[in-house]
């Protein structure tokens, strides 16, 4: 067993639980890329960054599946589950940062590294986490939750990490006759409350629909053994729909990594909102319209974590109002994005994701919520 490996069933908890953030990560800078495209440009960046959106939220639920299996608790609402951006993840012997930020060409070089494929060099092979600190108001994605100072070489291997802990703590459940996948199977999320054309959403229920599970996960994002397609040859992985953006052409089939042939695209890389990378609210004008806009998405955004909980923790038909939701969000990122940032010149607001934890606020109710009244 390596030392550095999942050897309980509360470390593979929380493993787990970092998954789901690590997946919720992406959302906020993806979304926020997508709405900050001005007006009648960019239709093909719109339509790849809608589409890795859903998928990101595919991922997720596919990340609480597996933490329901095994008997966990996925928790969207814990204090530590929403990111302070800039966030940190693994760049192999570094890291870099995700921010909040436009849709730019420095946008695009973020999204890459967090989709992008990453194997270690044979110097490191075998050599086991790399150790590093972190500034403690920085979350770093990827690292170990035993030890926040240790962290993988990359999300590939952070996954890696997670399905040898689900083969090892199943083996030594099964020589005891019992197994680890004892979770109630109706908390599982099938694609009857959830339709993504990047991947079917099934449940997991034991060894193998566990390995699946997180197979699909990585295929999404870095491609399916070197290649630009998922298992099923069918939808680019995101780390190809960005690159087509970068490169302006689209790929097609029998294509090469980094080589598409494709149709030309076009991307007009000065057709966004400049805003404020990593705006918080506090640095917007006390009492200001703007603030209170600022202020209201983060509460409404933490309602829709409450309502993914609430999905996630036995009520799947919950998660049918989540897509449309997040979308909806539009109407008030918008507010926020077409409007200049006072105190900083030529720079837009934008929002912060700074979400609120009111303890002991109870669970929203699909008829009745902030979100409804905010969109």
């Amino acid at each position: 067993m390596d030392p550095y490996g999942i050897k309980t069933l509360d470390e593979l908890k929380e493993f787990l639980h970092r998954a789901m953030q690590l997946e919720h990560a992406t959302i906020p800078p993806y979304l926020t890329a997508l709405y900050s495209i001005k007006p009648g440009v960019n239709q093909d960046a719109t339509q790849v960054l809608r589409v890795i959106v859903v998928e990101e939220m595919l991922d997720l639920t596919i990340a609480a599946n597996i933490l329901n299996a095994i008997g966990g608790t996925p928790d969207l609402t814990r204090p530590d589950f929403a990111v302070n951006y800039p966030a940190s993840l693994p760049d192999g012997e570094t890291d870099f940062k995700v921010s909040i930020q436009a849709f730019s060409r420095e946008a695009l070089a973020t999204f890459l590294k967090i989709e992008r494929p990453a194997q270690r060099p044979e110097h490191l092979a075998g050599k086991g986490l790399i150790q590093r600190k972190n500034s403690p108001h920085i979350t770093a994605l990827g690292s170990d939750p035993r030890h926040e100072d240790h962290h993988f070489y990359s999300i590939g291997e952070f996954y890696s990490a997670i399905a040898e802990g689900i083969k090892y703590l199943e083996a030594e459940a099964r020589r005891a006759g019992t197994t680890i996948f004892i979770g109630d199977k109706f908390r599982q999320i099938t694609s009857e409350y959830y339709y993504s054309g990047g991947g079917e959403l099934f449940p997991v229920t034991d060894l193998k629909s566990a390995l699946e599970a997180i197979e699909l996960i990585m295929e999404q994002g870095e491609g399916d053994g070197g290649g630009i397609y998922d298992d099923d040859e069918h939808e680019l992985a995101h780390y190809y729909r960005f690159d087509e953006l970068v490169k302006g052409r689209y790929y097609r089939k029998g294509d090469q990594p980094d080589h598409p042939t494709g149709p030309h695209l076009q991307v007009d890389w000065e057709g966004a909102y400049p805003i404020k990378p990593n705006l918080k609210v506090a640095e917007i004008s006390e009492g200001s319209e703007l603030r209170e806009a600022a202020t209201d998405f983060n509460t409404c955004y933490g309602e829709f974590l409450e309502l993914l909980t609430r999905a996630y923790n036995g009520q799947p038909s919950l998660l049918r109002e989540a897509v449309p939701i997040m979308f909806e969000f539009r109407n008030i990122i918008v507010e926020l994005i077409r409007n200049p940032l006072p105190g900083h010149p030529g720079k837009y607001s934008s929002p912060t994701y700074e979400i609120p934890h009111s303890a002991g606020v109870p669970p929203i109710s699909p008829d009745s919520s902030a979100i409804e009244t905010m969109l």
